[in-house]
């Protein structure tokens, strides 16, 4: 993937009044991108956050999903809300809505491939219909006085690839920043991201372009940014049981060179301070049941155990119930001797 210089001399990316902080953003992902990891992933050098998708229906705001949603109490700024729905009168209303709460920025959701987004003709489903599309954007950019932006796909499948052309209305439409995730919707997240339509789109456009899709590490950070010259890259999954992606994407990026792996030290203090903020912001019934899928990622990405070993610590961590013991049991497994006291007989069972 070396088809173009890597040029960071530029100015950093701005939206509206707002500038990025660095080329490494989170992506908003439903049932990940809660407060605590937006704040978490701030803190490891992202240079951007976007809240979980909400919906555009105000009816809905009242139950607890939505509340959590839109809880954005002690962010810093900008706070950047993501709408989600397919009607154009809506989504401007739940827009100027967001905007009185205290949203800076609104994301519109182009993007989600998940079946029951996309049976309601909203997400990714939106690109088959590109006049409902320019409706959308356009209700929505009228409609608040903040900056607002788009998150999309390659298409709705490998024959009806509009990119290009849904990136040139939203850029007649005053939409100020576009991500574009390099697969089509039928993929959802099978198979490979392709780079080539987000360089497309980037060569044809005058805002602002993040390319999503498979960025799991600070190499193919800065090779996807040489590939597509996107103005950033926006990492999803790849932050998953790797909060510290963006600091190692900037890091490489500025200086060439990886920064070495955290410490065992350092991973107890995130872990520990994760956890204790889903506590916190979850309750001490949920926030433990919440937990268990962060742990299970950062399990994963845990090079000193096998597949098997974890497989087994995921079982050990799922069955507490307790945020005590659940702090105790990280302060075991990221010991020096994590695999002698995880797996004692008897230790740490439900």
């Amino acid at each position: 993937m070396t088809r173009n210089t890597l040029n960071l001399g530029q100015q950093l990316p701005t939206i509206g009044n707002h500038t990025l902080m660095n080329r490494a953003i989170l992506a908003p992902m439903a049932g990940v991108t809660d407060r605590p990891f937006r704040q978490l992933c701030r803190r490891l050098g992202a240079g951007w956050v976007v809240g979980e998708m909400v919906t555009s229906d105000p009816n809905l705001w009242h139950t607890r999903k939505s509340q959590q949603r839109m809880d954005h109490c002690g962010e810093p700024s900008p706070r950047v809300v993501q709408i989600a729905g397919g009607d154009a009168s809506m989504l401007a209303h739940a827009a100027r809505l967001n905007a009185e709460l205290g949203a800076e920025v609104i994301d519109i959701n182009m993007g989600c491939p998940a079946k029951k987004v996309c049976n309601k003709a909203a997400g990714s489903a939106l690109l088959r219909d590109e006049t409902l599309v320019a409706s959308i954007v356009n209700a929505v950019v009228a409609a608040v006085d903040i900056p607002v932006t788009l998150k999309i796909r390659t298409g709705w499948c490998a024959e009806s690839n509009n990119a290009v052309r849904i990136a040139k209305i939203a850029e007649d439409a005053g939409i100020q920043a576009l991500a574009v995730h390099g697969r089509h919707r039928q993929q959802r997240y099978t198979g490979y991201a392709e780079y080539d339509t987000i360089a497309e789109v980037k060569s044809r456009v005058y805002f602002p372009v993040f390319a999503n899709g498979d960025i799991t590490s600070a190499t193919q950070a800065a090779d996807v940014l040489r590939y597509t010259q996107a103005d950033a890259v926006m990492v999803g999954r790849g932050a998953q049981g790797n909060p510290w992606i963006f600091q190692q994407i900037t890091h490489f990026l500025a200086h060439g060179q990886h920064l070495p792996a955290p410490t065992l030290n350092e991973r107890r203090t995130v872990l520990s301070e994760h956890l204790l903020a889903l506590h916190d912001f979850y309750g001490h019934v949920m926030g433990p049941k919440i937990a268990r899928k962060h742990i299970g990622w950062y399990i994963s990405a845990d090079t000193r155990f096998n597949d098997a070993e974890q497989r087994a610590l995921k079982r050990q961590f799922n069955a507490l119930t307790s945020p005590e013991s659940q702090i105790e049991w990280i302060n075991d497994a990221m010991s020096c001797n994590a695999s002698a006291r995880l797996f004692a007989k008897g230790s740490h069972a439900a």
